[in-house]
């Protein structure tokens, strides 16, 4: 039932930043996308073994962390950085697995997913706020432009 409950949320989300979102919120439904998808691969071919590192969702963990610390670096948003955050979580439960053998596998698995319950709801706030602030300003932008904060200088004869 969770994860029908999660699918549910996660779907809301998606649709909601494709159709409302801006460039970030946009991009972030497409990492998510990724990762679903990949998830949904992985398990058709490996079942979820928590008693060990589970090196398939490390991966997926990998890029769905690699991809949100790239997002935060470009993206004009602040959530951006958070969502960065909760996608390095489950990073630190493969690690953890990694030192500590003796870890309960429940508590691996808890440390997998609990983050990942947050990235909906905080993409459903990203989009909303996005979507009003466009309606208040008319203007929201979506990247940091370097050329923008290093205006171009001309030499002088």
């Amino acid at each position: 039932m969770r994860v029908a409950i999660f699918a549910l949320l996660l779907l809301a989300a998606l649709g909601y930043a494709a159709w409302r979102g801006g460039g970030p919120e946009r991009v972030m439904a497409g990492i998510a996308s990724t990762m679903v998808g990949a998830d949904f691969l992985l398990h058709r071919f490996v079942a979820p073994e928590y008693a060990v590192l589970d090196f398939g969702h490390l991966l997926i963990d990998g890029f769905g962390a690699s991809a949100t610390l790239l997002l935060a670096l470009f993206a004009h948003r602040f959530w951006p950085m958070m969502a960065a955050v909760l996608h390095i979580l489950p990073l630190l439960a493969h690690f953890s697995r990694v030192f500590n053998l003796q870890m309960d596998p429940a508590a691996y698995m808890i440390m997998q997913v609990a983050a990942s319950w947050l990235v909906p709801p905080l993409l459903l706030l990203a989009t909303w706020r996005h979507h009003r602030r466009l309606r208040t300003t008319g203007n929201d932008p979506s990247w940091h432009i370097s050329s923008q904060r290093f205006p171009r200088t001309t030499a002088k004869n």
